[in-house]
């Protein structure tokens, strides 16, 4: 007996010493990745696929299909990125050490009810009755699986995954991306879904955009991204793999438009390492060279290198009625203009917008209306003509634009304020994206009203 409990008190001890080590951000600043290279990095994170794949979505086509964003960007003290609390707390910028409490970037949180124990990870917030909150981290290979089981379970048809071009610089945050992506691809093709690479060049300064077209030929010859047979997940459409590029054509960038010009064309027209169909995510006013947009004709040669427009939208319009007098107009002459270049169209979604615990205001300055907002702009892209979705945002809690299951109990105390889905179940947002493809594919009549739910 005495034997036992003395071999059980070394068992916990030893779990606890585990679990320390994992959460403890001083042994995690020594860990291997910040020595080396990102040569270093790249060789030990990424591969060719070796998983499962289940065949249920269709990657070889947009048409038809609600794409979401994917930011992917979470991490926690202790999940081998070196990041701390990164999108979680402050400062924006990596290692985020402070989120309390009045300290944090979010205004949604996520409802963890669903993942694995292991997933969860502790926090110095507390809900109204006392308990612990938790959120997660997307280097654990577990949650970003239920989260594409998640797009499978409501017919979501699949993921850009976002890869900040920034964040490809430093060691620590290149070893984090990577490990992300490939997360994501696992996910993807274990639950049936699509997925693709989408580069957001945000940050970049002249001259860095090359760093881009390094990075894709890594990608391409180690992990060989979009031409790997046993990835049968990845998007394709028109017989060629998708890849998008956000950021072009945007007033004050570091980049110029003639480094936006070599990487299209790179990523196009290179024999070894291009034949990709590209997407472009651009402003709002994109083809009337105005407001958000640069004024420079040349943005338009570019364009019309690429295959697939996707305006930026998110924050551009907030009361339903907007979306008749300011969508509708801009998406219906949009489109002709696409038709007439040959261009391929993709309009940005989004169910509403709050970043208060971010940027000190806004809260809940684009309301969703328990998802009347959204709904309308599903039903008006559809009656436009729009023939693919991207639906912003995922995983998106830092601007509350997510659409994932988030919790109407959030943490309370402090000056964090925190918003819920109204009462709404969690999964709501899921269930109404889903409907929205079902319409976009006409599985379901084209309705201004949301259709009801089955319970």
């Amino acid at each position: 007996m005495q034997r036992k409990m003395y071999m059980a008190l070394i068992f916990v001890s030893v779990l606890m010493t585990l679990q320390a080590a994992r959460l403890d951000p001083d042994k995690q600043s020594k860990n291997e990745i910040f020595t080396m290279t990102n040569t270093q990095v790249a060789q030990k994170t990424l591969s060719p696929y070796t998983g499962v794949t289940e065949h249920k979505s269709n990657p070889d086509t947009l048409k038809g299909k609600v794409m979401t964003g994917y930011q992917g960007w979470f991490t926690t003290p202790g999940d081998g990125s070196g990041m701390e609390w990164f999108h979680w707390g402050l400062p924006t910028s990596s290692p985020s050490k402070d989120f309390r409490p009045g300290r944090c970037s979010i205004d949604l949180w996520p409802d963890m009810s669903e993942y694995p124990q292991s997933s969860k990870v502790a926090t110095e917030f507390k809900h109204k009755d006392g308990s612990t909150a938790y959120v997660f981290s997307s280097n654990d290979p577990d949650a970003v699986n239920l989260h594409f089981r998640w797009m499978n379970e409501y017919g979501i048809d699949g993921a850009f995954v976002q890869r900040f071009a920034a964040q490809t610089f430093k060691n620590y945050e290149y070893h984090n991306v990577n490990n992300v992506l490939s997360n994501c691809r696992a996910a993807a093709n274990r639950n049936g879904r699509a997925y693709a690479l989408m580069y957001d060049l945000s940050g970049l300064q002249e001259g860095q955009i090359e760093n881009v077209i390094k990075d894709i030929i890594i990608l391409r010859e180690k992990m060989k991204l979009a031409c790997d047979p046993a990835d049968r997940a990845y998007l394709h459409h028109k017989g060629k793999p998708v890849i998008a590029v956000w950021g072009i054509g945007f007033k004050n960038r570091g980049y110029t438009l003639n480094e936006c010009r070599r990487l299209v064309d790179f990523l196009k027209n290179d024999k070894e390492y291009g034949g990709f169909t590209v997407m472009l995510g651009v402003p709002t006013f994109w083809r009337t060279l105005e407001n958000d947009s640069v004024e420079e004709e040349q943005f338009h040669e570019i364009i019309k290198m690429a295959d697939i427009i996707s305006p930026w939208m998110v924050g551009r319009y907030g009361r339903i009625e907007d979306v008749d007098s300011f969508c509708k107009p801009l998406w219906m002459k949009d489109i002709q203009w696409c038709r007439e270049n040959a261009k391929d169209y993709m309009p940005v979604l989004f169910p509403g917008f709050s970043w208060y615990n971010l940027q000190g205001e806004k809260f809940d300055h684009i309301k969703r209306q328990k998802g009347k907002f959204l709904w309308k702009q599903y039903y008006t892209a559809v009656e436009c003509g729009a023939e693919m979705i991207y639906q912003a945002m995922f995983d998106e809690v830092d601007e509350a634009t997510a659409i994932f299951k988030c919790t109407n109990n959030p943490p309370v105390g402090g000056k964090s304020k925190f918003l819920t889905y109204e009462g709404l179940p969690s999964d709501h947002y899921l269930w109404l994206v889903g409907q929205g493809g079902k319409m976009l594919r006409q599985e379901i009549p084209l309705s201004e009203t949301i259709p009801e739910r089955d319970n």
